[in-house]
This record gives C-alpha cells, structure tokens and sequence, in this order.
C-alpha cells in the first residue's frame, strides 16, 4: 500500500479505524528543531470528531503519544512516531457491512484489490488515517514558520451551493476558528451551519470547497519536471478522503481568461525584490514557487455514508439494499481544513528541505 508520503520530509502512516490505534512514522525531520507537544496537540483537536453538531459525535480525545525522535522539546533527527489510541470504535454498527459493499466507499475496490479488507469502520480508508498526516503536518507547520517564516491557513469556502467571499492575503486563523464552520466569512457561516443541521437531520450529506494559502513561501522551491510544487500539492491535497478535485491560482476559471489577462506582471519593489501585481499563478510558475502567496482549493465530495437505503451489492455480487449506521459528519469540510493545512505543510516542508541540498 501507498503509506508513505515525501522525499526527504517522509511520512509513513499506520493502522485502522476500528484498530488498537492509528499513526505515523516521521523520517528526515532536522535535529534541535523545537517542537511544541501542545501544539501537535491542537491541530488534532481541530480534526477530532464529536467537537460540535456538525460532525460525527465519535467520543474520541485523539490525545497524541510521541514514542521516539523527541527529547525535552528538542527533535533528535531521528525517526518521530506519533501513536493516538482508539477509544471508542463500534464495530457493531458495521455488522451489516461485512457482506455488502457501502456505494461510493472503498469496501469493493479494495476487495479488488486485495481480497479482504477491514470492513468494520472502512480500516485505512478511514478519515481517521489523516490522523498521522496531522500530526505529522504539525511539526512540518512549526518546522516552516521557524526557520523559513512560512505561515498555512485553510478555511471553508464554500458548502453545497453556498459560497462565501474570503481574502487569502489578510485571513486569520482567529476569524477561521470563530465558528464551527470554519468559515471566516461570519454571516455566511451561520448559513452555512444551518444547511449543514438541515441536511444532517434528513440523513444525507453535502460537500463543498476547502480554501488555503501558504503565506511567506521564498521563490525557488519546486522540482521540474514531474515534481513541480503544484503537481505534488495536487497529489497530497488529492489523496485526502473525499477529496475530488483540486485548483491552483485561477484554477478552472482561468480557462475563461484571454492570455493577456491572466498575465501576472512582474515589478521591482524599493529593495529590487521582484513581485507580480496579480496572481493568477497561485504562487507557482514552472513548478517553481515566485515568492507570492501560494493559493489553492481542494473540493470535497459529500459523505458517502448517509442514513438512507440505497441500491447496492453483497460481496457474493448480488443485488441488494444497505442502510447508513453508525456515526458519520454529514459534511467533512470543517473537519478537512486542518488535514489540507497539514498535507500542504508537508509538501512545502518537503520541498524546503529538498532545496537546501542544492545550497
């Protein structure tokens, strides 16, 4: 399997939903960086279910154990495991799930693939493997804002049909965290959060559009040519769950822009550094970063899971019904923006590291 992520900033991720416990394996982190527990600590609190109404009501604490590679704060360059204990899986609900296949899962391909999987709770299919991509993002994010002055934010920008308008230049993670939308746009968001409740209580789900920006990223980070910066941003944001689509700068939309003006100008400021009045690049030109914001989106399909019947098949690949059990958010957007933060992180870690070796 795929479990590990990166070059030289590598990741290896481990165990199931309904498992002992879920994880990660961080390889190629530098010596003596300080590395703040609390800190990897909040970032799972924001990912962790039951934090509002608006997503699964799992009792999980997703309370972090480091069992290597740190020491009185300090990191040892060597391997960092990151292990949090499962508290409160129940399988039961998946009883039904061990002889029919869940549409728009995972069950089916990876019987496919593999003939078995771990049909209670969906194993590493599991929203709940981003749990080692967090924390592993978290010490990538304080990795980049102390030695390199780089700062990731992510927000909901979009839920269904509803859009709000947000600024990548001037969000704030204070704004972003004021509701449990996670949407910095405060009158959108309280629309937002009722059409989430509204739909969670017909039983169904909605997607919708995660923004993010990585402010203060130097130029000349980027491997041309089939590891350009934004090619490797797609595969991280790409291999979330329930992560369908991705867009860098103007995205789909700048297919609606003539040449001219989608050009991002360049312009000396007073210390001769070169800047571009607009940009529709997001940050990246060639593969390489400019120097300018780096701004993307990731889209996220609606929950698979939902609390209707649906039209499936059993694993003997006869007709039948299955009905949606268990614990499930009806929209993963407030709880994906810090996973798209810390797949960022580590793509951007990544490639910092990478071009120091050419220094």
């Amino acid at each position: 399997m795929g479990s590990t992520f990166g070059r030289v900033f590598r990741i290896t991720t481990f165990g199931e939903s309904h498992g002992p416990g879920v994880g990660v394996i961080l390889d190629g982190c530098p010596p003596r960086l300080p590395i703040g527990l609390e800190q990897v600590q909040l970032e799972l609190d924001r990912r962790r279910p039951g934090q509002s109404h608006l997503v699964t009501q799992r009792k999980e604490s997703d309370t972090v154990e480091i069992l290597s590679g740190i020491q009185d704060g300090l990191t040892l360059g060597t391997p960092i495991m990151m292990l949090v204990r499962n508290q409160d899986s129940r399988s039961r609900d998946y009883d039904e799930m061990r002889d029919k296949y869940r549409p728009s899962h995972a069950d089916f391909a990876y019987d496919e693939k593999y003939g078995i999987r771990a049909w209670s709770g969906g194993g590493r299919a599991s929203a709940r493997e981003t749990i080692g991509r967090v924390a592993a993002g978290a010490v990538a994010k304080q990795l980049l804002a102390s030695r390199f002055g780089v700062e990731i934010l992510a927000w909901v920008e979009r839920v269904h049909r509803i859009v709000a308008t947000v600024n990548p230049l001037n969000v704030t993670m204070s704004e972003i965290e004021a509701n449990p939308v996670r949407c910095p746009d405060p009158v959108v968001a309280k629309v937002m959060e009722q059409h989430i409740e509204d739909v969670r209580k017909e039983g169904d789900s909605i997607g919708g559009v995660v923004g993010c920006v990585a402010r203060g990223v130097p130029s000349g980070w980027g491997e041309p040519v089939f590891d350009k910066l934004e090619a490797d941003l797609a595969k991280a944001l790409l291999s979330l769950p329930a992560c369908k689509g991705f867009e860098i700068g103007s995205g789909f939309a700048g297919t609606e822009m003539t040449g001219f003006e989608h050009h991002d100008a360049f312009y000396p400021d007073a210390d001769r550094r070169v800047h571009t009045r607009t940009n529709f690049s997001g940050g990246v030109q060639g593969g390489i970063s400019n120097g300018e914001p780096i701004v993307l989106r990731a889209a996220f399909k609606p929950t698979a899971t939902i609390m209707k019947s649906l039209e499936t098949v059993d694993v003997h690949h006869e007709s039948t019904t299955i009905q949606g059990r268990g614990r499930h958010d009806p929209c993963v957007l407030p709880r994906a923006v810090p996973m798209v933060e810390a797949m960022v992180a580590l793509v951007l870690a990544d490639h910092a590291l990478l071009q120091e070796t050419l220094s």
